[in-house]
């Protein structure tokens, strides 16, 4: 279950908080809906509670809160708005990067794009994916890993009729298997008709938590409120007038001298009061509290009478009678819960509505049956499980709810190969990167052959296309970039926002983005000399061509400067939250470190490292296998350069500052 408890945002200038020491629960097995208007605190209560906001209160998740549970995408499963992805991933690529990023098996990805019914736009791309689609297919997210919880913003909002009856039944199947369901709507009617419990929030603060019924009978229909001393006796003939007309009236009594009616009028009730000399001091048509915008609604809703109800009586009651007919089949869940044959909720409470029909009001099972141990394999057991009885009808048809995804069994250590998988996906996923690569391949090759045309350039700049006139070279800024679109893209499309904050900051992705940069620039690196020589050879002749002698040592510095750009790009874009900022402290270490470490290292009174080497083999007294010594060497000569000194004290400094804003926003 979930338990909100003062949920309170931070005020804004001159203006009341969006959300003000707002507190409810919503139980397992039922479906709890948040009602309210535009700018009634609704998506700000969702994101207080995921911790996507900053805030005062807490929410526990049954039992802690989400900050307490090691991986928060097994337990809640979240849609907030559109789904958070790459618009160049396709659907299949964006599900399997997430799988492994919530350490389920990659599999799971095209067992809820078949529960959702969107198997056949699996290679979609997500930028052209209809509203409609994109709903499902961030429910099909929400349902990845299997969670105990949903929490979903408004997720009928632009659907149609079809669409929306359909992701309502997939809600109630999910709440009656004893999962917790949590959703936002603006609409009455539909929180009438698909929650067991309605919370309502106008202007940031908790105006009233009730039973479905309740709402439905006094905040949804109309009314019409009357106050009279002679209570008692107005209500009694309105009574006697109903039963007279054959007319369905309904008259509470609310305090000492009010009386609510429902499905009359004010003419008739003051009629009446008149014809039988009763002083009335009140009479007013009310719509519970939802405001003025339901009031057009006002005269089609007085209409319903008991004549019309029968209908639907009848055929929720051959619904029944069909679903008794059917036997039931056992549902394999990680929750310990059942479903019905057609994995709808139980049989539920009707209550009537303000257009005539009877609400569901659906209630959690009361005797749930003993659910069988959930695997890791799907056999032809669990294959028959996941099957309802009988023919099953498209995903897409609104009158069959498709079985919900078989259970898994997620290992609970954290692996250390998950966070490296995610990334590869992620970097595989779009065509971002390969056709950075290839930009930076083509427009080395191009600046190698016009330095050669010019002269006057160093060969072993020759080699790399790195003219003096520019701070780094192409490939050094092509490794910059790509370390800053690892981190950057995060930010700019968050996948991963539902699970730890707005981005995630755990380490384990950090040295994974890391040792993924590190390997795309060496990579490119090799590449990109390889076709510098392979140009030159063919434009100039072999003369150009050939390696340096101290091929060694030139091989160091310029695997380090690769790799140094590429680090720089991830930290900076991590720290400040943008692939431009990445870009620009890769070019701010040439630019305007180099030259001050440059100023130090020449001073009078600087000391050089050079001997290191030597001395290092004195001390440890052992040979170095394989001519160690020169390696070292070279690492030493690299770092003793102002571009590496500069790189080494850059990479080191915001090494240090994301650690500090990481462990700072744990703290908090």
């Amino acid at each position: 279950m979930i338990q909100a408890i003062g949920l309170t945002s931070d005020p804004r200038k001159q203006l009341p908080p969006a959300v003000d020491d707002v507190s409810f629960e919503a139980c397992a097995g039922r479906v709890t809906a948040l009602l309210g208007a535009a700018g009634a605190g609704k998506t700000t209560a969702l994101r207080l509670m995921l911790e996507l906001q900053r805030g005062r209160g807490i929410t526990y998740f049954r039992g802690r809160p989400l900050h307490r549970i090691a991986h928060p995408s097994r337990e809640v499963g979240v849609l907030l708005g559109d789904v958070p992805g790459h618009p160049a991933r396709t659907v299949r690529g964006h599900l399997r990067m997430l799988c492994a990023a919530a350490g389920v098996p990659a599999r799971r990805a095209d067992e809820v794009l078949e529960v959702v019914g969107l198997v056949s736009l699996r290679e979609e791309r997500l930028g052209a994916l209809s509203r409609g689609m994109d709903r499902r297919l961030g429910l099909a997210c929400a349902l990845l890993a299997d969670p105990h919880t949903l929490v979903l913003d408004e997720p009928a909002d632009g659907l149609s009729t079809r669409e929306s009856r359909w992701l309502h039944r997939m809600l109630g199947a999910h709440a009656a298997q004893g999962g917790t369901v949590l959703l936002t709507t603006a609409d009455p009617k539909e929180a009438a008709r698909v929650a067991d419990r309605v919370v309502t929030l106008e202007g940031g603060r908790l105006l009233a938590d009730q039973e479905a019924a309740d709402f439905a009978r006094t905040r949804l229909r109309p009314r019409v409120a009357v106050r009279t001393p002679h209570a008692s006796r107005l209500a009694a003939l309105l009574t006697k007038e109903a039963r007279t007309t054959q007319r369905s009236v309904e008259v509470v009594r609310e305090s000492g001298t009010r009386l609510s009616v429902y499905g009359s009028t004010c003419a008739v009730i003051g009629e009446i009061a008149y014809r039988h000399g009763i002083l009335v001091h009140q009479l007013a048509d009310e719509i519970g509290d939802m405001g003025p915008a339901f009031a057009a609604d006002l005269s089609t809703e007085r209409q319903a009478d008991e004549a019309s109800l029968t209908p639907a009586r009848e055929a929720i009651a051959a619904r029944d009678r069909e679903r008794a007919a059917t036997p039931p089949v056992r549902v394999s869940t990680r929750r310990q819960e059942s479903a019905t044959a057609d994995d709808l909720p139980a049989p539920r409470e009707t209550s009537p509505t303000p257009d005539g029909r009877l609400a569901a009001l659906h209630t959690p099972t009361s005797e749930p049956r003993q659910a069988d141990a959930p695997t890791e394999g799907r056999g032809p057991s669990s294959q028959a499980t996941s099957q309802s009885a009988g023919s099953r009808l498209p995903a897409s048809s609104p009158d069959h709810l498709p079985d919900l995804p078989p259970p898994i069994s997620v290992r609970p250590a954290p692996g250390p190969l998950r966070p490296l998988r995610y990334e590869l996906r992620r970097a595989a996923g779009v065509g971002t990167g390969f056709l950075t690569a290839g930009a930076v391949l083509v427009v080395s090759a191009l600046t190698a052959v016009l330095l050669a045309r010019v002269g006057h350039t160093p060969h072993p700049r020759l080699l790399v296309a790195w003219p003096r006139e520019l701070p780094l070279p192409p490939a050094a800024l092509g490794a910059g970039l790509l370390g800053a679109i690892a981190f950057g893209e995060e930010f700019r499309h968050p996948a991963l926002a539902a699970d730890r904050g707005t981005v995630p900051r755990r380490l384990g992705l950090l040295a994974a983005k890391l040792l993924v940069a590190s390997a795309t620039a060496l990579v490119l690196a090799v590449l990109t000399i390889g076709c510098d020589i392979e140009v030159l050879y063919l434009v100039y002749g072999p003369e150009l061509a050939e390696v340096p002698a101290d091929w060694l040592s030139l091989s160091a510095s310029w695997m380090g400067l690769m790799v140094g750009c590429a680090w720089a790009g991830v930290l900076a874009a991590g720290l400040f939250r943008s692939t431009t900022a990445g870009l620009a402290a890769v070019v701010a270490v040439p630019v305007l470190l180099v030259p001050l470490v440059q100023k130090v290292m020449e001073g009078p009174s600087v000391r050089t490292a050079a001997g290191f080497p030597l001395r290092l083999h004195e001390v440890l007294l052992s040979q170095w296998p394989f001519g160690g010594e020169r390696y070292v060497a070279a690492v030493a000569r690299v770092i003793a350069q102002p571009v590496g000194g500069a790189l080494t004290l850059s990479l080191a400094t915001l090494l240090a500052a994301y650690l500090l804003t990481t462990t700072r926003g744990r703290v908090r």
